[in-house]
């Protein structure tokens, strides 16, 4: 589906979009039905039967787990097939992520070596370096790893002080250097390195292969989660690449570094939806079975409560996932006709949507986290041993809040990004946010009479924009250059985009579904969810105007922010209730 309004990143602060435009997973087809199938088979088959084994470190087992995944075709799915892949959509790609998501480690490992690992190559090299390289790791002939972060300069990556020198022939450059938290070090063929040449102030890219003299893999770090995962530091002794192998060119490596995180996040945005359905899977199947009081848990309210939220949250993470996946395969299409590089054209697409990354990678971490919780709580004493899956989802959630750029930085980029792009004149945040903030008395909340339903929850998060745009404003003529270092404000005003976003996104998805079967359990969700980001919006713009406002202004703001965030009052706790029977009635997640 092709989207016939496209949106800038970030410009559904002050732009509406028809539900017609947006695509959702109930349109996913039957090619990507298949590869999503084939992909819950593999894991059923090859990874769950192993992941006791792998959990302990066994590097060799998690190889050839990969090697088999290799032989499917799954390593390949987002390479062209002229490099040996299957050259499927970005919808598709994220289909995947998600899918593969339930896979604990392997999925970190999978997700690694398919994304970081191969794509920085795919997009940024030359048709040499990719018929070198990218076919061989489409197939699983090569495995790949990314190498970047560093003792000390963690997640200022710029800082780092691994270093290129040109040898005297100029035939190779001579590398030295160490890197840390690298997935997949040990047994990884292929390692995109990023080093500075000679004294220059940014990062240069370059694809090492692993049996290089002077490449040396330190043993596996110990970690909380993701245990079957090797993560290992690795150390260049004077180690000879050859200058062919310089990716991209030079001085572009913190560019390509970026644009791989943007795409990360984005992956890990879908990634976790895997992980947190298997998580509700696992905590229905319990309380369906486990009895206290002579009763199945399951009955019991304040349980039914948990598993709805689980169940909300995780199909409104997924609404925004979906969404803008389709936006930036849209994208990819005009640019690769423009320029004429799959590659970049692809990178550039993704690139564009940093806010949206930004967004996914937060929200969706989070869900996930609070879903692995709960899937904990659910299970009780149980849940907290060993023998339980939900044990070793708990654990594995917890690193998605730092992988991909912390949830911290991500925030802070929600909002700097999008006023950055504002500033560059690609939307017209300020204007709005002037239009509105000059007129502060004579808000409402804009209700007319007969208005629908989906026209109610339109207005309603068109009403939360308009809250991020006054204090948007507000905080820039308060703090004007200063702002930046006002995080707790920017963070303020970080939470009420993402959760407005994805409310959005939820809305347009449920407005959808209700052309095609009835919708009356998405209604459910998202009342629930409007009435949960209302409250979010309504605290997080009183937080922040109270750390901006001056005492003339902050009885005006006070009442516009009040204004906008009110919202019907409903019966709440039936609607949860009626998604969580519908978990328990089905015994899995089938929303």
């Amino acid at each position: 589906m092709e989207n016939s309004k496209l949106l800038k990143s970030g410009e559904f602060l002050v732009s509406e979009v028809e539900s017609k435009d947006v695509f959702i997973p109930e349109e996913f087809n039957e090619e990507q039905r298949m590869i999503a199938q084939t992909c819950s088979d593999f894991l059923v088959a090859e990874v769950y039967p192993n992941i006791e084994k792998v959990e302990k470190s066994d590097r060799e087992l998690m190889k050839s787990m990969m090697k088999k995944a290799g032989e499917l075709g799954l390593l390949g799915i987002s390479i062209p097939e002229e490099f040996g892949g299957f050259g499927q959509s970005f919808v598709s790609q994220m289909l995947v992520a998600e899918t593969t998501g339930a896979g604990y480690s392997f999925s970190v490992a999978y997700m690694a070596h398919c994304g970081i690992g191969t794509l920085p190559i795919m997009y940024y090299g030359n048709k040499d370096q990719r018929e070198r390289y990218v076919t061989k790791l489409a197939s699983g002939e090569f495995l790949g790893a990314y190498c970047l972060t560093e003792p000390g300069a963690g997640s200022d990556a710029n800082s780092g002080k691994t270093n290129a020198k040109l040898s005297e022939d100029g035939k190779h450059y001579i590398l030295n250097g160490q890197k840390m938290w690298i997935t997949n070090a040990g047994f990884a063929d292929t390692l995109v390195v990023f080093a500075k040449i000679d004294v220059d102030r940014v990062l240069s890219a370059f694809i090492v292969e692993s049996k290089y003299p002077g490449v040396v893999i330190g043993p596996d770090e110990h970690k909380m989660g993701i245990k079957g995962s090797s993560t290992a530091q690795i150390y260049f002794n004077d180690v000879k690449v050859p200058v062919e192998n310089l990716l991209g060119k030079r001085g572009e490596g913190f560019r390509i570094a970026l644009s791989i995180l943007h795409m990360g996040r984005l992956k890990l945005g879908a990634n976790v939806i895997g992980a947190a359905k298997k998580a509700i899977n696992d905590s229905v199947k319990y309380a369906n079975e486990r009895k206290q009081f002579g009763v199945l848990i399951s009955t019991f309210g304040a349980l039914k409560h948990k598993m709805a939220q689980q169940v909300i949250r995780l199909f409104a993470s997924e609404s925004a996932v979906y969404r803008v996946s389709s936006d930036i395969d849209t994208l990819m299409k005009k640019l690769t006709v423009d320029c004429g590089d799959y590659g970049r054209a692809s990178i550039e697409a993704i690139s564009h949507y940093a806010v949206e990354a930004a967004i996914l990678k937060v929200v969706g971490s989070e869900m996930l986290d609070y879903v692995a919780d709960e899937a904990v709580q659910i299970h009780g004493g149980m849940g907290y041993s060993a023998e339980m899956a939900v044990e070793r989802g708990y654990r594995d959630s917890r690193i998605n809040r730092i992988f991909e750029g912390t949830n911290e930085i991500n925030r802070l980029l929600v909002v700097d990004t999008a006023m950055k792009r504002a500033m560059k004149g690609e939307f017209d945040l300020y204007g709005e946010a002037e239009k509105l903030y000059s007129g502060l008395s004579s808000i409402t909340d804009g209700k007319s009479s007969g208005e629908s339903y989906f026209q109610q929850k339109a207005r309603y998060t068109k009403n939360f924009k308009k809250v991020i745009l006054i204090c948007i404003n507000a905080a820039t003529k308060r703090f004007e250059k200063n702002l930046i270092g006002e995080q707790e404000v920017l963070n303020n005003i970080a939470e009420m985009m993402m959760e407005t976003y994805v409310s959005e996104s939820l809305a347009l998805r449920v407005e959808k579904i209700s052309t095609l079967k009835d919708a009356s359990l998405y209604k459910d969700m998202l009342d629930v969810n409007i009435f949960d980001t209302a409250a979010i919006v309504r605290k997080s713009a009183l937080e922040a105007i109270g750390a901006f406002c001056t005492p003339e202004s902050c009885l005006s703001l006070i009442k516009a922010v009040e204004t906008l965030t009110n919202v019907e009052c409903f019966n709440v706790k039936d609607a949860r209730r009626r998604i969580a029977d519908k978990l328990i009635e089905d015994n899995a997640y089938k929303f």
